[in-house]
């Protein structure tokens, strides 16, 4: 196996890697995260492509980018998409891991517009157990992280720039899923037993942005 991961910075994707280097030692050989080409930093959780580098570096793996337009038509992110599979392919890459956890639709997706391409996708962490118990494992193991986006149709905009942590998820609304699922929050992963070391980080502005809040992570430096 060689696997490429698709990682999106945040604590699933962190979370996903740990299981497996456990279960596959070696077979993991990248990272694919997609970038919104107009600020440079990562779709949807707006982390700083700086920051994302040194999640790469503190992983140990190669890190691929593959930028978008911004706005970037469906059509236009399978094109880019399906050009990205055939070269990973001609790379001899044979695997690609998702950290999706229960969303049938979006899995469903992703096994369809990947069928016959020669990367098989995987789910490592798809219901392994209940989401409340998955991020109660995520804290004791080490992982550590920040909420970078919030939906405020969803949860308060305060959570916005919180550490990921048992405090934060005893705060939780009952409706809310603890690990985000259902796009409540994305997060910034930072430390954790998938990492070398930590990422230094500090939490910059909170600004809001189509719709979102964003708390804009800045770098301070890897800690050695």
């Amino acid at each position: 196996m060689k696997i490429l991961i698709s990682w999106s910075t945040g604590k699933d994707s962190a979370w996903m890697l740990h299981m497996l280097k456990q279960q596959h030692p070696g077979a993991v050989a990248g990272l694919l995260t997609t970038t919104n080409q107009a600020f440079d930093r990562v779709a949807m959780h707006a982390v700083r492509r700086e920051l994302l580098e040194a999640q790469a570096g503190a992983a140990g793996l190669p890190l691929h980018i593959m930028p978008l337009p911004w706005p970037c038509s469906n059509e236009e992110y399978e094109k880019r998409m399906g050009a990205a599979v055939t070269g990973f392919v001609a790379n001899g890459f044979t695997h690609v891991a998702f950290g999706d956890l229960f969303l049938e639709d979006v899995r469903r997706y992703r096994e369809e517009r990947l069928a016959g391409s020669g990367l098989e996708p995987i789910f490592p962490i798809w219901k392994t157990k209940s989401t409340a118990d998955l991020a109660q494992d995520m804290i004791a193991g080490g992982l550590q992280a920040r909420l970078t986006c919030i939906d405020p149709r969803q949860l308060d905009r305060r959570f916005a720039g919180r550490a990921f942590e048992k405090a934060l998820l005893d705060e939780l609304p009952a409706a809310v899923d603890p690990c985000g699922e259902n796009g409540e929050f994305h997060s910034f992963a930072f430390a954790g037993p998938m990492f070398d070391h930590p990422i230094a980080i500090r939490v910059g502005e909170v600004v809001d942005r189509d719709g979102f809040v964003f708390a804009d992570l800045e770098p301070r430096g890897v800690v050695s």
